[in-house]
Formats: structure tokens, sequence, C-alpha cells
């Protein structure tokens, strides 16, 4: 295939983008599946911050937090996996475009949207791969002709 029917600026934001949210994801999950020594004194700093009220609230956080890992992992993924397949069949620019931007969007959960320039860049190849028209050398060739 030919320049003009690939979607080069599209694969290379949304590439760029993923790479951002699965950076951010794999720091996100650092801290999260840490050593226990690290999450233990950081609840028992917690303890101190907020009085008795931790028993309850902080434990019941905690569970969550590889849940927003794991989504943002698969995030960053999915991410840069629309960026392949849009580059590779141009032509499902529709479907590649929405998966990018929704995974965009979704990555702000596990793994603070790629420092928010990956959630920008998913965002903006996403709306550039939907705004993209591929047209063949053929129809600009041709002269269009209209009838009376």
């Amino acid at each position: 295939m030919s320049a003009e029917t690939r979607t080069v600026a599209p694969f290379v934001l949304s590439l760029i983008g993923g790479v951002f949210i699965l950076l951010g994801a794999i720091i996100t999950s650092m801290f999260t599946f840490g050593s226990p020594n690290i999450v233990g004194s950081m609840s028992n700093s917690m303890s101190g911050m907020m009085g008795g009220m931790n028993g309850q609230m902080g434990m019941g956080m905690m569970g969550v937090y590889p849940i927003f890992s794991i989504i943002g992992l698969a995030s960053g993924a999915l991410v840069i996996l629309g960026a392949v397949m849009l580059y590779s069949r141009p032509f499902e620019k529709d479907i590649w475009g929405v998966v990018i931007i929704a995974f965009s969007i979704l990555g702000i959960l596990g793994g603070m949207g790629g420092f928010m320039i990956g959630l920008v860049l998913g965002i903006l190849g996403g709306v550039l791969a939907l705004a993209w028209n591929p047209t063949p050398r053929t129809a600009l060739s041709t002269p269009a002709v209209l009838s009376s």
C-alpha cells in the first residue's frame, strides 16, 4: 500500500499515547503490587492521619487498586493494538478509532491516563483516525461530471 492509503499521523499519535498509558499503568502497578512493607507503612501512616476511621475505609480501598492497575495495563495494551491495527487495516479506521478513543479514556482509571499525555495523544489519534477519509488515486484523477 502507498502512503496515501495509510493513516500515518493517527497511528503515530495513538502509538505514543498507548506507550504513555502503558508506562503510567506500570508505574501505578509498581506501587499497587509493591512489597507488603510499603503498603503496610502507607496504611499505618494513613491511620495516624485519619484517626480510627482507617480500619473500615482504608482496607476497602486497597482491594480496588489492583483492579485499577489491571484496567490501566489492559487499556495501554489495547490502545497500542488499536494503533497497529489502524496502520495495518486502514479501511477499518472507524472501528479502530473508536477503540483507541475508548481505551484512552478508560486508561484514566488505571494509569493516570499516561500522565495525561497519553490520554490527549490517544484521543487526538483516534479523532484523526475517524476524520481521515481514504481516497484512492483514481478518484482524485477523474473529474466529477454533474448531470442536469
